[in-house]
């Protein structure tokens, strides 16, 4: 139950998120190396002063366990900066390889200092524990986004000290596990907080930028968008083509003059709210400005595809509007523009498609591919593209 209030079940952390913690968690080796130089000073003392053989054999291990942390962090550095992009699903793979990675070192670390426990040395002892200690406060620091792995960690810090503690029957390591467990829960507690502290912060910025890219009248998308995401689509076209439905009402000035300001911005937001429910689960209406519109369609597998949702926008945003006890009739113009056959960049796009609607608004409505103004510009003889209703 205590798991589940805190918020940090698997998943709970954003995609985004988690991949750019994944990436800083490879970005640095201070940590390796801070557990290379423990497990030398510690094997090297405790040897010295005991010759157990069982704690030089723990310092091999975690040795090897150093180095194979190492290439692994040197394997991620080495794939981030490959041409391909790194994916979610082989970021997560990443991140379990270095959770792994970090929890075989804290078990090791733990170990060592159940070990030192059961040797007659209060110096081997003193510092065995103050590593240990010490690992724990670094784990909060580094890993506090990551809090099941911090509680993986902490588990095979301090189990194998505490069962130590306890296996030896008097009270002053009775006492010792005692204050091992209080401290690791105290550092898991922080842990927790820090991650409910961060997501909320994470969270909270999602938001406010979800409200910036939003028009605030409508609730479609404002035209930061065009500029944010629309040219990652344009380059990553593995599903199909990318149509640009430039969209500018008819008639609506005249609307908005005679029933008012207020029954035009209800007009405004009925548009809107007919525009999304025609575009697609991949698609992204998009508010210029006063009675202009883009309706960006994914995924279009041919000139069809487009033809045919322009069609389903003259008709829906044709058909009668009752607001207000008012019953409206507007019209619409469409221009069309394609990726890639119309352009390769958003200016290119936007601008193609915004002629094809300056075609179509001078036939008074329908739709113009940008293609067709190509055509009549390149043969001056030939007939003006007349836009088509639907």
């Amino acid at each position: 139950m205590y798991l589940e209030r805190m918020g940090s079940r698997p998943g709970s952390i954003p995609a985004a998120v988690y991949m750019d913690v994944v990436r800083k968690l490879h970005g640095s080796m201070v940590a390796i190396l801070t557990a290379a130089i423990s497990h030398v000073i510690a094997g090297t003392i405790t040897l010295h002063q005991t010759g157990d053989a069982v704690s030089g054999v723990l310092m091999i291990i975690g040795l090897v366990i150093v180095v194979i942390r190492a290439c692994e962090v040197l394997a991620f550095r080495r794939r981030a900066v490959e041409a391909r992009p790194v994916e979610f699903s082989e970021v997560t793979h990443w991140g379990w390889a270095y959770a792994a990675g970090t929890v075989a070192s804290a078990f090791v670390h733990g170990l060592f200092a159940a070990r030192s426990l059961m040797l007659d040395s209060q110096i081997c002892a003193m510092i065995a524990v103050g590593i240990a200690f010490g690992c724990s406060a670094g784990l909060l620091t580094r890993l506090s986004l990551l809090p099941f792995v911090v509680l993986a960690n902490l588990c095979a810090l301090g189990l194998p000290a505490i069962a130590v503690s306890l296996m030896l029957l008097d009270l002053p390591h009775f006492a010792l596990a005692v204050l091992i467990v209080v401290y690791l829960a105290g550092t898991f507690e922080m842990a927790r907080q820090a991650f409910n502290s961060a997501i909320d912060q994470i969270r909270l910025k999602q938001q406010f930028e979800a409200l910036a890219r939003l028009d605030p009248m409508t609730g479609v998308f404002n035209r930061s968008l065009l500029t944010t995401e629309l040219p990652g689509l344009i380059d990553d076209r593995a599903d199909g083509m990318v149509a640009i439905h430039a969209i500018d009402l008819d008639h609506f000035k005249a609307a908005n003059d005679r029933f008012g300001h207020p029954v035009g911005d209800a007009l405004l937001k009925e548009v809107a709210e007919r525009l999304r429910s025609l575009a697609g689960p991949r698609d992204s209406v998009v508010r210029m400005g006063g009675d202009e519109f883009i309706l960006v369609q994914r995924a279009t597998q041919s000139r069809a595809d487009a033809e045919a949702l322009a069609r389903r926008v003259l008709e829906s945003i044709s058909a009668p509007y009752s607001i207000e006890e008012h019953d409206i009739l507007i019209g619409v113009s469409i221009g069309i523009a394609i990726a890639p056959d119309d352009g390769t960049s958003v200016e290119a796009l936007l601008s193609r498609s915004d002629k094809a609607l300056y075609q179509a608004k001078s036939g008074r409505g329908g739709y113009v591919f940008a293609d067709e103004i190509t055509i009549a510009k390149a043969h001056p003889d030939a007939p003006t593209a007349q836009p088509r209703a639907a």
